[in-house]
């Protein structure tokens, strides 16, 4: 049985309110990966378009209010 298969047993054998906790950190670990994610490309200037794209909209007054 891989590492994995043992852990998914774990989860799904967790009481309802530990499950619960379980789920808040995994899912604050997941969006915290994903900053981490955002912050590296916009740094390396992978975003750089977008600034680009709204600057340009801006220009010809195609920016909608949200």
């Amino acid at each position: 049985m891989s590492q994995l298969e043992k852990l998914e047993q774990q989860v799904v054998s967790l009481p309802e309110d530990e499950y619960g906790e379980f789920r808040r950190w995994f899912l604050d670990r997941d969006w915290e990966k994903w900053d981490n994610e955002i912050e590296a490309d916009w740094e390396a200037g992978k975003l750089d378009f977008l600034v680009e794209e709204a600057v340009e909209a801006k220009k010809r007054n195609r920016l909608r209010d949200l």
